[in-house]
């Protein structure tokens, strides 16, 4: 599944990073990942601030894929800016966290998340999860061009 769209990966835990990252590759997604590795490096790489300042921002990632305990701005505040904003607001955005807490699940949906999937603990969980995502967001879904 290799093309020029981008997943953003909003990730702190550079365990779970390279979790990500392999199980993406070992399900031939081979689209350009960007990590941002808290919430306010995630908002400047969207809004094309901070060091990812240009006088026109880049195009906005095919899926976000947020977690939501991140230092610096959590993940429930940066979904909350995504939504907030015309140029993002039809962002789609997977929550992918550890979290099985009910208040974490209505709080994301509320927000505005297309999904929430909780980090399964083995390995082989994790990648036929990530082959889920892939398949439906960057091979099923049909998102509106909103670039």
């Amino acid at each position: 599944m290799m093309d020029n769209r981008t997943i953003l990966l909003v990730e702190d835990n550079a365990d779970d990073e390279a979790l990500t990252l392999r199980a993406l590759k070992k399900n031939h997604i081979l689209n350009r990942v960007v990590v941002a590795r808290d919430g306010a490096e995630a908002l400047d790489y969207l809004f094309g601030t901070g060091s990812y300042a240009t006088e026109v921002p880049g195009p906005l990632p095919e899926v976000v894929l947020l977690d939501l305990n991140l230092p610096k701005i959590s993940g429930h505040e940066v979904l909350a800016r995504i939504r907030g904003q015309e140029r993002t607001r039809l962002l789609p955005v997977v929550i992918l966290t550890t979290s099985n807490e009910d208040e974490d699940k209505i709080k994301s949906y509320q927000l505005g998340a297309n999904s929430y999937v909780r980090k399964p603990v083995s390995f082989d969980q994790f990648t036929e999860a990530i082959r889920q995502l892939g398949m439906y967001w960057l091979l099923l879904n049909e998102a509106p061009r909103y670039r």
